[in-house]
């Protein structure tokens, strides 16, 4: 990995992840126009543990509806089944997880990392060849970093490293302070689905907010916002 280049930064993009899908069939109607009314990047669809062919008939009902929009569909986990259901590509949790599935997955398809609990793991991530690192999901026990911590690790990554760097959001407040930090991308989930008004609601809410963090950002004499 090489440090960051002096380009202009682009506007961070969303990144929304599913809850577990079960039943594809709601999910693949209300997608598109949910989609089509933010900046959503890429949707991680995460799946309920099963046999292959079930995940994968879910992953390809899912597909038309996300991909039609020009936004990238990975799987959560489960990188052996990504060229057969036809995803763009796998997040993987834990160096061993992306070490495994590096060589099913590239050249062709998104190799992301997460549980990236040390900057070394961070930093190994990258020098692997992740397309993207994420900081600030829940472990398997429910705990997360605080977000001051995650401010510093993504301000940390975005100074120094070439590859994107995801902020994982609770609340609005999150997801800007993400943004000011540096991240490339707020991944989102909850906020979204658990918003009494709506998931298109909460998604525009959020997309509005970034894109003003983003304006506001001084930039620098390098052109660095």
């Amino acid at each position: 990995m090489s440090g960051k280049t002096t380009s202009a930064r682009p506007t961070p993009r969303l990144y929304l992840a599913t809850p577990v899908v079960t039943d594809p069939a709601p999910l693949a109607a209300s997608l598109p126009a949910l989609l089509a009314g933010a900046d959503v990047a890429a949707v991680l669809v995460r799946l309920t543990e099963s046999d292959p062919r079930s995940m994968i008939t879910i992953v390809k009902a899912l597909a038309p509806a996300i991909q039609s929009t020009g936004a990238a569909l990975l799987i959560d986990g489960h990188p052996d089944i990504v060229a057969r259901a036809g995803a763009d590509g796998a997040h993987l949790t834990g160096i061993a997880a992306l070490e495994d599935a590096l060589p099913s997955l590239k050249p062709d398809r998104i190799a992301g990392s997460g549980g990236l609990s040390t900057r070394h793991d961070s930093m190994r991530a990258g020098e692997l060849g992740a397309d993207y690192v994420l900081f600030g999901e829940r472990d398997a026990q429910g705990r997360r970093p605080s977000p001051d911590a995650v401010n510093e690790r993504l301000a940390w990554w975005a100074e120094l490293f070439e590859p994107p760097c995801v902020g994982y959001a609770v609340s609005l407040k999150e997801a800007t302070d993400f943004v000011a930090a540096g991240a490339d991308f707020v991944l989102v989930d909850d906020l979204v689905w658990s918003d009494a008004r709506g998931p298109a609601a909460a998604l525009g809410e959020i997309a509005t907010a970034i894109r003003n963090v983003h304006a506001a950002a001084p930039v620098d004499a390098a052109g660095q916002s």
